[in-house]
């Protein structure tokens, strides 16, 4: 249960983050962002220092119980060195396991839910179509808010070239295909011919099948395979999870200026926030949202939308 936080009310918040920031880099990796927020990781693991009006926000992560509780301890301990004018109280919450997170609490899931352009029948059927089919597998597909801002987003670039990693039944590509602009073109690469399927039929009904070219084949090849010129107006990589960062890379570097790569699941249900999870699908989400914050050649955000949601625009 590798994570805590603790939240400690103070009139000097950021004064605390610099001056814990300052101090411990001669020892540990530390660093602060312009906007104040600092962390700072020893060898037990990390800690994210973030400043409020009020308080100081703390946030502890490490492999293991053990090592989560070195972490609060030197941070504690460094904090209360510098409270000379003020009484401190840190108290931290009991260790919790990044998997039993609630990146977005059900309550305002529903809430989100009941507050969007409403999925038309079209996409309704399709939804129902896949869970019916897929069962318990029908998570995979994108829920109806991501898919209206996937449509948004495709309107906003002025798409005329997308492509999509990872198509299951074809919900997402639906949503892309509306946004297109006349003669626009979906390059949608997946392994899965079976779960395609499903959606061709409501592609038509849509009136987008003409604009959709599903590929039947592993998606790098797929990607590798294309002009290296930056063509690619927006994409959207929702695919198995161990070759996001590939994906990332061979479709960045064919992005148009402006252009948008937009990518589901950067939570991973919450594990990626817990480094107790090293699997491989673990190590390169983690990996690549680090990559990501670090690249030059775009501008980045990531939104608490379901299960966390990037959207990368090419500088």
């Amino acid at each position: 249960m590798p994570l805590a936080t603790a939240r400690v009310a103070t009139t000097r918040p950021a004064r605390y983050v610099k001056q814990l920031v300052s101090h411990m880099g001669h020892k540990a990796d530390a660093a602060r962002t312009s906007d104040g927020r600092g962390t700072i990781t020893v060898a037990s693991g990390t800690c994210t220092l973030t400043p409020t009006a009020d308080q100081l926000e703390l946030t502890a992560t490490a492999v293991d119980a053990e090592s989560l509780t070195r972490v609060q301890d030197v941070i504690t301990r460094h904090l209360m060195r510098f409270a000379v004018q003020e009484e401190l109280a840190v108290e931290w919450t009991a260790a919790m396991d990044g998997g039993e997170l609630e990146p977005t609490a059900p309550v305002v899931a529903e809430y989100l839910l009941s507050h969007h352009t409403p999925a038309d029948e079209i996409l309704g059927e399709l939804a129902v179509a896949t869970r019916e089919a897929a069962g318990d597998a029908a998570h995979m597909q994108v829920s109806s808010d991501e898919g209206t801002l996937l449509t948004m987003l495709t309107r906003l670039t002025g798409a005329r070239f997308a492509v999509e990693v990872g198509v299951f039944t074809g919900y997402s590509a639906l949503c892309i295909a509306r946004g297109l602009v006349d003669g626009g073109r979906l390059l949608a690469c997946d392994v899965s011919e079976e779960w395609a399927a499903i959606g061709r039929p409501y592609w038509e009904r849509a009136g987008v099948a003409d604009r959709i070219d599903l590929r039947i084949a592993p998606a790098l090849e797929t990607l590798r395979a294309l002009d290296v010129k930056p063509v690619i107006d927006i994409a959207f990589i929702d695919a198995d999870k161990a070759n996001y960062p590939l994906y990332y890379e061979e479709i960045v570097r064919r992005l148009r200026t402006g252009g948008l790569v937009v990518l589901d699941n950067v939570f991973l249900g919450g594990r990626v926030l817990d480094p107790a999870y090293q699997q491989e699908h673990h190590l390169a989400v983690r990996r690549l949202n680090e990559m990501i914050t670090r690249d030059k050649r775009v501008q980045s955000v990531m939104l608490p939308v379901r299960d966390g949601v990037t959207i990368a625009q090419r500088c």
